[in-house]
């Protein structure tokens, strides 16, 4: 039975070609690696973030668009590049793997996703030119627990979130020269001011938000445009996602992240402050 009479084979022959290219990929990758690329010094990427700045930006003070701040971050990093990612939708990943194809997706694994969240991280995995990298805490849920006592989110939610997210992403970026984010200035107003590029020397790298300008209705239309993958709970009340425990649907009208850490004094969860 070919692929043309019988979907399921069709699927597994996607599947193993798409499995195939990854492998490629890696092997690639792993030849460019052995010839000796070496991560550029602090100083040189702070001129890289100076020149980007300068071709992105018009003395007026327009910006480039989306798919033109991509391409310059694919050619300017290369395989140094990564792509934070949690997957509340995959705009960003496949925006990005249009110019830097597999290109490497960090997703903060911290054990309290949503079950929606996972799906979306494995279905974006078998389906797009991506590389998935699951950045895990040191400590398991359960190790946690014992270390912290239990629900240590609703205790001490800034720690849960330095411990699941903020210490782990920390260690892995320092692999790379530059790291893409979906950050847009509609969000919150903590993030009315975010740059096309910039230097984040909390993490020793370059930052790169090239959707900083859209607005959800920008991240949908291009969703719906391309076909491309969004989580579930984008359509339940939840236009912000983060971990089950901490998010809450948000009603209409109210701010976009206004469902995270509801009740508490916290917007952020430390990645991008």
């Amino acid at each position: 039975m070919t692929a043309a009479s019988n979907p399921l084979v069709a699927r597994r022959e996607r599947a193993l070609a798409h499995r195939a290219a990854r492998e490629q990929h890696a092997a690639e990758r792993l030849a460019r690696a052995a010839a000796g690329r070496v991560r550029r010094s602090d100083d040189e990427l702070r001129q890289v973030v100076a020149d980007g700045i300068a071709l992105l930006t018009t003395p007026s003070g327009a910006e480039a668009g989306a798919d033109e701040v991509a391409a310059w971050a694919a050619e300017q990093f290369g395989d140094l590049l990564a792509v934070a990612c949690s997957m509340a939708d995959t705009v960003l990943p496949h925006l990005v793997a249009t110019y830097a194809p597999w290109v490497d997706v960090l997703f903060l694994e911290t054990g309290y996703h949503f079950p929606e969240t996972v799906g979306t991280r494995d279905a974006a995995e078998v389906s797009m030119p991506i590389t998935v990298v699951d950045v895990l805490p040191e400590r398991t849920v359960a190790e946690q627990d014992a270390a912290h006592g239990p629900r240590l989110y609703e205790r001490d939610p800034a720690l849960c979130c330095q411990l699941r997210k903020v210490d782990p992403l920390n260690r892995v970026l320092g692999g790379y020269e530059a790291w893409v984010t979906g950050v847009r200035r509609d969000e919150a107003p903590t993030r009315a001011g975010t740059p096309l590029v910039t230097w984040d020397a909390k993490n020793g790298l370059v930052k790169i938000n090239p959707l900083a300008a859209w607005s959800f209705d920008d991240l949908l239309g291009y969703a719906t445009r391309h076909g491309v993958l969004l989580n579930p709970l984008l359509n339940d009340g939840y236009p912000s996602i983060g971990c089950a425990p901490c998010t809450r649907r948000v009603a209409p009208g109210e701010d976009p992240r206004s469902g995270r850490w509801a009740g508490l004094d916290k917007t952020e969860c430390g990645l991008h402050t």
